[in-house]
């Protein structure tokens, strides 16, 4: 059984750093990892993804236009980090970066309403899409590189997450599994 400790974890967030061409600066590996998750040695983009739901609770809670605002911020925040960090490090779409996966997330959940089994779904169809990666997303994946190209493909799993999302909404398939689970 793997077993994670705490010396083990912080010696492999050195050793990952130091051992690419630059370090980059730690506010831009602070927001590119998201807070370090991207670290992770197993799954580093579902950890990022799960970074995403306080974030994604909290700004549901200020409102519509805040939770927009708050998506268009991460995303070009997430644009300017990520690009400082493929070019400090040299690597195109490193998979510690997942500022991806929290503005992709974020994305899924623009047409519904935050509830505890949209904030769920919305999880597993964004996770979903950015693994499967349908259609435009591999080609997106492929085709657009450097900062924007690594955010570019999860926002197209986000837009796709979202719409797929927001017809299960509709035709009340949410609502039913609400009730189903009691909350």
């Amino acid at each position: 059984m793997w077993r994670w400790s705490k010396k083990q974890c912080f010696c492999g967030i050195l050793q990952s750093v130091e051992g690419t061409s630059r370090r980059p600066a730690w506010p831009v590996t602070v927001i590119a990892t998201s807070f370090g998750a991207g670290f992770m040695p197993r799954s580093p983009g579902t950890t990022g993804t799960v970074t995403a739901i306080p974030m994604a609770w909290a700004l549901a809670r200020l409102g519509a236009w805040p939770f927009v605002g708050g998506t268009v911020l991460v995303t070009l925040i997430g644009i300017w980090a990520s690009s400082l960090f493929v070019r400090a490090t040299g690597k195109d779409d490193d998979q510690r970066i997942v500022i991806d996966e929290v503005a992709g997330y974020l994305v899924t959940l623009l047409l519904v309403p935050k509830t505890a089994v949209h904030l769920a779904l919305a999880f597993v169809l964004f996770r979903l899409f950015d693994i499967w990666k349908p259609g435009p997303v591999r080609w997106i994946d492929e085709h657009v590189h450097g900062g924007f190209g690594v955010m570019a493909d999860d926002l197209a799993a986000g837009v796709i997450g979202a719409l797929v999302l927001y017809g299960l909404d509709h035709f009340g398939v949410v609502a039913r599994l609400a009730a189903w689970l009691h909350l």
